[in-house]
C-alpha cells in the first residue's frame, strides 16, 4: 500500500428491528389502532369472549415469536404484530371494564402506571428509550412491552373521554386529533426531546384511531354512523394490506444502525 492510498475504516452496522419513523409510519399506526378496536368489538360481540380473547392472546404471542426470530425489521411481520397488539390490547382493556367493572378512569391510571414502569426499567437497563437503536433482544422486549402498554392505555383513555366524559366518539376523536399535534409542535418549536415527543404521540394514536373508527362503526343511538364494526374492519384491513405492501416494496423505513449503538 502506497503512502497516498487512503485508509477507510469500516464501521460495522446492523438493521434496526423496528421501522424508521416516517409520515407513512404514523398513517399505518393510526390505521392499526382503529382496526384493532373494531375487530375486537366485532369478535367479542359475534363469538364467545371466552374463546376469542384467548385466541387473541395466542395470535399476539405467535406474532411476537415471529418478530423476535427475525432480528430485523420486516414490514409485514412488524405491522401484523402491531395489529395483534392492538386487538388484544383492546380486549384486555375491555375485560377490565366490562368483565371486572373497573371504571375507565381507573384502568387509564393503571395502564399509565404500567407504561411508566416499563419506561423506568427500560431506561435503567439501556440508558435510552430511543427507537433508533432497537438492535438487541433485550431492547426489543422492552420496546414491545411499551407498545402493548400504550395500546391498553390509549384504549382506556379513549373510552374514558368518549363515554365517561360524554364527549362521544367524534368529539373524542377531534380531541385527540388536536392533542397529537402538541408533541409535534413542542418538539419543533419548544425544544421537547424527540424521545418524549415520539412516545407521547405514540400513545395518542391509539385513542385517535379508535375514536374515529368507533364513530364510523357504532349505531346512531351511540352517536355513530352505523356502518358496522365488520364492514369497517374489512375496509381498514384492505387499506392496511395495501400500505404494508408499499412499505415492503419501497423499504424506505428500513433503518441501518451502527453496531456501536
Amino acid at each position: 500500500m502506497s503512502p497516498e492510498t487512503p485508509v477507510r475504516l469500516v464501521v460495522p452496522a446492523v438493521l434496526n428491528r423496528v421501522p424508521l419513523v416516517t409520515p407513512l409510519f404514523w398513517v399505518v399506526k393510526v390505521l392499526t389502532t382503529g382496526m384493532g378496536e373494531t375487530m375486537s368489538d366485532f369478535l367479542v360481540k359475534h363469538y364467545p369472549p371466552e374463546i376469542v380473547v384467548p385466541l387473541g392472546f395466542v395470535f399476539l404471542v405467535a406474532m411476537l415469536v415471529a418478530q423476535f426470530r427475525l432480528r430485523r425489521y420486516v414490514a409485514a411481520v412488524y405491522w401484523t404484530t402491531a395489529l395483534a397488539v392492538s386487538i388484544f390490547g383492546t380486549m384486555a382493556a375491555d375485560v377490565l371494564h366490562v368483565g371486572l367493572g373497573v371504571p375507565y378512569v381507573a384502568s387509564t391510571i393503571v395502564f399509565a402506571v404500567a407504561l411508566a414502569v416499563v419506561f423506568v426499567l427500560w431506561h435503567r437497563s439501556e440508558r435510552t428509550l430511543s427507537v433508533h437503536a432497537i438492535i438487541t433482544a433485550r431492547r426489543e422486549r422492552f420496546y414491545w412491552a411499551a407498545v402493548l402498554a400504550t395500546f391498553a392505555l390509549g384504549t382506556a383513555a379513549g373510552d374514558w373521554t368518549a363515554v365517561s366524559l360524554h364527549l362521544g366518539f367524534l368529539g373524542s376523536g377531534v380531541l385527540f386529533a388536536v392533542a397529537i399535534a402538541v408533541p409535534a409542535l413542542a418538539h419543533r418549536f419548544a425544544g421537547l426531546g424527540p424521545v418524549l415527543a415520539f412516545w407521547t404521540a405514540y400513545v395518542i394514536t391509539r385513542p385517535l384511531g379508535a375514536s374515529f373508527s368507533d364513530w364510523i362503526a357504532v349505531p346512531a343511538s351511540r352517536g355513530g354512523l352505523d356502518v358496522g364494526t365488520g364492514l369497517v374492519s374489512v375496509v381498514e384491513l384492505a387499506v392496511f394490506i395495501v400500505l404494508v405492501v408499499v412499505l415492503s416494496m419501497r423499504k424506505r423505513d428500513v433503518e441501518v444502525v451502527p453496531a456501536a449503538a
